[in-house]
Order: structure tokens, then C-alpha cells, then sequence
């Protein structure tokens, strides 16, 4: 006969005495006195897309987001501050006239993220105002770095000399009062180089969040809709992550906190809830994740078809993500995760 095993002794033996792990669910006040994982405002970063346009314009392919006017932006910008929302993210849908193959007009000083951060700051001092660093808005091409062909008419991305471009922003956002530069356009050796450039004009003070792992993924589509910043031709392969592989996000961690970084991103978040995890293993940075736009929108369409609790599955999505590791999420149901979790 098998031996059987010292618990299942005690309780076919002591059946008054069994283990009974359900006495720490019974009722709502032990649960919440014994949870492990717990949401608040301060975990969220709201991201915000803005315009040159006077009016609002609702983004089609990502239903409850709008991309703001400069007036609307900081009206709203104030409405998740006063909620608790410590953070928002800026993300520009710039004039195609601007755009170029250098992405010049992504460090003018007068352009239109320098002008909004300054109105930011100005209405909403202690609004921490996070910028995204690429090229991708700006560029006549799409891509987040510099496009270059060679002989035989292939695309190649390159590297150091967008870095140089980036570091140009960076400066740019810093001058114009930005809390925290985030570079997100996953080039080499663009965390050291934006730190030094910031430290040479005595911008120590602006922190760097970076897009560590920042993958390659199908779940993008309704952002660049929104800022109609997708590819002229072409893909990201080249520079953002292949969602197959897990040991590189702990090779990009290793690098970006040796090259100075104060805070690491994991994009997207979902589905790359073992990549958090990782990346908070590795590394005593603070670690951010990005609900994206794919994310939201299946969340969003599901509920509006009757199919989901949207209240239920926003909040249950959210703690999967900080209870993986994230200590911030980005996600564009920031503003309503807050109304939720005060109800």
C-alpha cells in the first residue's frame, strides 16, 4: 500500500482540524485585511494625445479617447491631477508639414510639446509631466529613427545617428520644464547618451524613464491611428523586441540601468505579464507598464458588446499588472479606474 503523506495523515486522521485556507476570503473584511495586491490613483500614468487643431477630435479607433486641443489638454490634464493621478504622458499628433526625413521640428523649442509642457507646468506645478522621446511622430517616414536605403533599395534604421536627434529632444522637453524624458524608440546606447546630454546643461534633475522592453507587437494599431504616425513602409522589427524571446528584456534591463536610467518600461503590459516579472527580479528600479492600445480597445469593444463587466475586468486587468511587478501603468482608463476604486 502507498505511503501516504504527513498532511493527508493529519487530516483523514483529525477531519475537526483541516486546513482551511477559505477562512481568510469569508467576508469582504478579512479579504481586504489579508490582500495582497492593492490599486490607488498614485499607480496610474495617464497617456494624452494632443493637436494643433482648436477643436477636439475623437479618436475612431480607440472609442473614450480623444486627441485634445492645447486647452482641452490641460483642462483634462487638471481633472486627473485633482482625482490623485499624479503623471500624464504626452503623445503628439504633429502637422504633416512639420514632418520630415531628419525630424527636425522634434527639437524646436517652439514646437508643440515644448509649448504644452510649459502651459502644463505653468497651470499644474506639481503635475509630474512625462514626454515620449522618438522620432516616430515627426519623421515623414514613421519610424522611430532615421531611414536610410541602401543599394539595393533595403530600409535600415540607424542607430547612432538618431541617438543624436534624441538627445536634441530631450533637451528640448528638459528646457521647456519636463519632469521625466521617456525614450521609447528602443536605438543603442540612447540612455547614456540622453543622461549625459542632460547632465552637460545642467538638467541632472530630469529623470529618464525608459522603454526597456518595449516589443515588436500586433497590439500598436489603434495608437498610430490616433497619431497617424504607423510606417510609410516597412516595420519596427529591427529595433523593437521579438515577442518570442524573454532572457533579452533582462539583457536591455542590465544595460539601461547601467547607462543611467531612473525608471524601466515593460511594453505592452498584458500579455507580457512574465516580462514584468522578470524585469522586476532583475532590477531595483522602479518598473512602469504600458496598458496599450490593443489591450484597451479589446477590453472596451468586449464590454460594449454586453460580453464583459467593464468595471470588473478594467480593475481585474490593472491588479494583474501591478501584482506582476509594475509599481506604474500607464493606461488610458486611468481617469476611470480612480472613479472606480473610490466607489
Amino acid at each position: 500500500m502507498p505511503s501516504r503523506s504527513l498532511e493527508n495523515r493529519f487530516l483523514n486522521e483529525n477531519p475537526t482540524h483541516m486546513i482551511r485556507p477559505r477562512r481568510n476570503r469569508r467576508t469582504p473584511a478579512i479579504r481586504s485585511m489579508v490582500r495582497e495586491t492593492t490599486l490607488c490613483p498614485a499607480d496610474f500614468i495617464l497617456p494624452m494625445f494632443f493637436h494643433e487643431d482648436a477643436s477636439d477630435c475623437p479618436i475612431a479607433s480607440m472609442p473614450g479617447v480623444t486627441r485634445w486641443s492645447l486647452d482641452s489638454l490641460i483642462r483634462e490634464a487638471g481633472e486627473a491631477y485633482a482625482i490623485g493621478i499624479p503623471a500624464i504622458v504626452l503623445f503628439p499628433k504633429i502637422e504633416e508639414a512639420l514632418k520630415s526625413p531628419f525630424a527636425e521640428e522634434s527639437a524646436n523649442d517652439e514646437g508643440l510639446v515644448p509649448r504644452a509642457i510649459r502651459a502644463l507646468k505653468a497651470a499644474y506645478p506639481g503635475l509630474c509631466v512625462i514626454t515620449d522621446v522618438a522620432l516616430d511622430p515627426y519623421n515623414s517616414d514613421g519610424h522611430d529613427g532615421l531611414v536610410q536605403r541602401d543599394a539595393r533599395g533595403e530600409l535600415h534604421i540607424l542607430n547612432d545617428e538618431t541617438v543624436a536627434i534624441l538627445c536634441q529632444q530631450a533637451l528640448c522637453h528638459a528646457r521647456a520644464g519636463a519632469d521625466i524624458v521617456a525614450p521609447s524608440d528602443m536605438m543603442d546606447g540612447r540612455v547614456a547618451a540622453i543622461r549625459e546630454a542632460l547632465d552637460e546643461e545642467n538638467f541632472t534633475q530630469v529623470s529618464i524613464l525608459a522603454y526597456t522592453a518595449k516589443y515588436a507587437s500586433a497590439f500598436y494599431g489603434p495608437f498610430r491611428g490616433a497619431l497617424d504616425s504607423a510606417p510609410k513602409d516597412g516595420d519596427k522589427k529591427t529595433y523593437q523586441m521579438d515577442p518570442a524571446n524573454a532572457r533579452e528584456a533582462i539583457r536591455e534591463t542590465l544595460l539601461d540601468e547601467a547607462e543611467g536610467a531612473d525608471m524601466l518600461m515593460v511594453k505592452p503590459a498584458g500579455l507580457y505579464l512574465d516580462i514584468i516579472a522578470k524585469v522586476r527580479e532583475t532590477s531595483t528600479l522602479p518598473i512602469a507598464a504600458y496598458q496599450v492600445s490593443g489591450e484597451y480597445l479589446m477590453l472596451k469593444n468586449a464590454a460594449a458588446g454586453g460580453w464583459l463587466d467593464e468595471k470588473a475586468v478594467v480593475l481585474e486587468s490593472l491588479l494583474a499588472i501591478k501584482r506582476a511587478g509594475a509599481d506604474l501603468i500607464l493606461t488610458y482608463y486611468a481617469k476611470q479606474a480612480c472613479g472606480w476604486l473610490s466607489e
